[in-house]
């Protein structure tokens, strides 16, 4: 086997610790030598030919590990399981809601697990199987890869809450283009995330209802409590969707009510401006007979009357409580 496509090769020692082997040691493994974890960097075709050449894999395994998209979902086959799960997207400029998917595949003895982008639960784990402080079998490698993975994701749901609520801050004095725009990313977030994040709950539940004869019952209560933390995610997705939902309102409410101000005020000036236009226009039309038109003080007078029909117009706009 020579690979480049294979990231992490380790075998665990059934006390939270593992070591490195090499392919001819992966080439020799057995069953008894402990639980051994293969994990592949599925694009590259030395990974594909190894996959489909695996006599541990049936063929739905085979096509499982190497599928380019998958929904996440757990499925139990000859007494192993098929997981496909979903992380955030914590890698330089990349979109958290861009989420990283890992296939895995389990049974008693060995565990393979195929990824196309650095997923950093996976770098964690691979960090606390080295110091001594990882999973000990195959049933605690699931858990404790689930748990990472949904753990990664509260920090990224805190930050998209508090820029929500600083949205909420500047959302009660202004309508903002800056603001819709914001508000338009953390919703596409919160969607993509929560997209992904229900299936996962689902796959999570059948995780712990599968009956796989490895798994013990510790770590199937375990997966509850990650399926719980889980469930407060989701929680909390559904929460920023609904305050996104009430900021928008408030927004359009706030266009609304600028807009409405606005088209008063034209409404105030286009009423008082009405008569005087009139009165400008009749007067200025060029016939003979216009009052005035040979007096020296008809102009003065004919611009201090138009003032006091503005000024009476505004008065009683006033009084009317019109502005």
């Amino acid at each position: 086997m020579n690979d480049p496509g294979l990231l992490h090769a380790l075998l665990l020692d059934g006390i939270g610790g593992a070591k490195i082997v090499t392919e001819d040691e992966i080439d020799g493994w057995e069953a008894k030598d402990g639980v051994l974890w293969l994990h592949f960097d599925y694009s590259h075709a030395e990974t594909m030919e190894w996959i489909r050449s695996a006599q541990q894999l049936d063929i739905v395994s085979k096509e499982f590990l190497l599928t380019e998209d998958t929904r996440p979902r757990v499925t139990s086959i000859n007494n192993g399981l098929l997981l496909a799960l979903r992380g955030v997207n914590l890698n330089p400029q990349a979109e958290p809601e861009d989420m990283v998917g890992v296939r895995l595949w389990a049974n008693e003895s060995m565990i393979i697990t195929t990824v196309r982008r650095t997923l950093l639960s996976i770098t964690d784990l691979t960090a606390a199987l080295q110091n001594g402080s990882g999973p000990r079998n195959s049933s605690e490698f699931i858990v404790s890869l689930a748990r990472r993975l949904i753990s990664r994701m509260g920090p990224t749901i805190e930050d998209i809450e508090d820029m929500l609520a600083d949205l909420e801050e500047q959302t009660l004095g202004t309508g903002d283009a800056v603001i819709r725009r914001q508000l338009s990313t953390i919703r596409r977030q919160s969607i993509v995330l929560r997209r992904y994040l229900a299936p996962q709950r689902d796959a999570m539940y059948r995780f712990y209802e599968e009956e796989v004869s490895w798994l013990r019952e510790i770590d199937r209560m375990h997966s509850r409590e990650v399926t719980d933390h889980l469930l407060r995610y989701l929680e909390n997705l559904d929460a920023i969707r609904e305050r996104a939902t009430v900021i928008h309102e408030e927004l359009v409410n706030n266009l609304s009510e600028q807009l409405n101000n606005r088209m008063y005020l034209l409404s105030l000036i286009t009423t008082i401006f009405l008569p005087l236009g009139f009165l400008t226009g009749l007067f200025g039309i060029n016939v003979g007979g216009i009052p005035g038109s040979d007096n020296s003080f008809a102009f003065p007078i004919f611009v201090g009357t138009l003032l006091i029909i503005a000024l009476v117009l505004l008065l009683l706009f006033k009084r009317k409580r019109w502005m």
